[in-house]
């Protein structure tokens, strides 16, 4: 590949796109209208309804839209990017059915399902992305996959919450709200778990961060050590109650970051 193709792997897609004078972005609303000639997918999904789970620039500089279907059952399969729940569309394929939000926030659980509490960041993001949340905002498990959630955050985010277990000394299922000092922080990554300190560490290495990152943690009472020999797929019974809780306080952050973002436009 040329040097110019490479470099253009590197840049970063648009956060939004015109299609009929409407700007179309992440959390947009469109209907499909595949062109004609297409595939049997084409045929199948003409007229449906679908949501912009992200958008990708290649390296002629066209930008194509990746999309779930609303009514899919298994929509939250697709934003964790699991092929038959996920399509790829031109925004000329594409019809708006409603304004963009304008705001872009990613939600990622993390942590490790078979080590007992350190799987609390999964479960919450499971039951999230059940729920409506407001456009824009994108809820995805990262178990613990570092490097997918490094890379993730060199997208053009508003803010990233992150949601895992974190350790402090306080009541089992006590929950937190934390902005880390990301200061002095070495990128690293290890292959066996997720220290979202070191991958947001990483992600600013590769090139950005979002404006805002925020922890909503929740102390384990269960903990295993990553490289021993015991596994534990169930939560503890604190950790496990307060993960309804985690549910409201994610949706009350994401809230506030949302209002934030709309004082900082209007003022």
């Amino acid at each position: 590949m040329s040097a110019s193709g490479w470099d253009a792997l590197g840049g970063r897609a648009p956060r939004t796109v015109d299609v009929d004078g409407v700007p179309v972005g992440r959390g947009s609303l469109v209907r499909l209208r595949p062109r004609e000639g297409g595939d049997v997918f084409d045929s199948a999904l003409a007229g449906e309804k679908a949501i912009v789970e992200s958008l990708h620039e290649d390296v002629d500089g066209d930008v194509h839209l990746t999309v779930v279907l609303e009514a899919d059952p298994g929509r939250d399969l697709g934003v964790a990017r699991q092929p038959g729940h996920r399509f790829f569309f031109t925004p000329a394929e594409v019809e708006p059915l409603g304004p963009h939000s304008g705001h872009s926030i990613l939600v990622a659980g993390i942590g490790n399902v078979f080590l007992a509490d350190d799987g609390f960041g999964v479960e919450v993001a499971r039951l999230l992305a059940q729920r409506e949340l407001p456009p824009g905002v994108k809820v995805a498990d990262f178990g613990i996959r570092g490097m997918d959630l490094a890379y993730e955050l060199q997208e053009d985010y508003d803010a990233a919450v992150l949601v895992d277990a974190v350790p402090r000394g306080q009541e089992p299922g006590t929950l937190y709200v934390i902005e880390p000092d990301l200061d002095g922080t070495e990128p690293s990554l290890d292959a066996h778990a997720m220290d979202p300190v070191k991958v947001l560490g990483l992600a600013r290495a590769l090139g950005s961060l979002p404006p805002r990152v925020l922890v909503v943690g929740c102390e384990p009472a269960v903990r295993l050590d990553p490289a021993g020999e015991d596994l534990a797929m169930e939560l503890s019974a604190p950790v496990k109650a307060a993960t309804q809780e985690a549910v409201g306080l994610v949706e009350t952050v994401l809230e506030e970051l949302l209002r934030d973002n709309r004082q900082e436009e209007t003022s």
